[in-house]
């Protein structure tokens, strides 16, 4: 209850238009023409209204109530069909081969990839990005327990195909590339 409250009250002072992840956007180009697509922990649905304008059966759940809100607004603007639910993403996984697309954006709970990765179909499609310990900037969490070591997405969801991945860590040239996060895009 009390890690809700704290998301209800971010995502009220939030002003910005929901924007789908990086990973998401730019490999939109793989997405199926057809299919169920799961926005879990959707924050306020930027990779749902991507998905939904896609053309794909779009479920959106997030723990916070002002989140689903506010992605619920966003679809009636846009006459998109987008089922938002408020629903808690650990106790609630989502159902074993129920999925051909899952979307997880700027949040980590080790316990359930293996459940995330049962339910995506055969071919189903994970787009996974969010924040490592090696970093450039203080970005995103501080607990560890919510940060990607190094390789760590490889490691979680070494039973699937990598199409697409990046992390750069703290190699080269700071100010320039791919930094403080890794995205993975695989096929099961």
């Amino acid at each position: 209850m009390i890690e809700r409250s704290k998301w209800d009250v971010i995502y009220s002072q939030k002003s910005v238009l929901p924007r789908a992840c990086l990973a998401l956007e730019q490999n939109q180009h793989l997405l199926p023409t057809k299919g169920d697509a799961l926005d879990l922990a959707c924050g306020q649905g930027g990779n749902a209204l991507l998905l939904a304008e896609h053309g794909l059966n779009v479920s959106a759940w997030d723990s916070s109530e002002v989140a689903i809100m506010q992605l619920a607004q966003q679809v009636e603007s846009k006459s998109l069909r987008v089922d938002a639910q408020v629903r808690d993403v650990v106790e609630q996984a989502p159902e074993p081969d129920s999925l051909d697309v899952l979307v997880v954006s700027y949040f980590l709970d080790r316990s359930l990839c293996p459940l995330l990765l049962k339910a995506l179909r055969p071919n189903g499609l994970l787009f996974y990005q969010t924040y490592c310990e090696q970093k450039t900037q203080q970005l995103g969490p501080k607990n560890p327990d919510y940060l990607l070591q190094d390789n760590e997405l490889l490691r979680l969801f070494s039973d699937m195909n990598v199409r697409v991945y990046r992390e750069e860590a703290l190699l080269g040239d700071h100010l320039k590339g791919w930094r403080n996060q890794a995205m993975l895009v695989a096929e099961k």
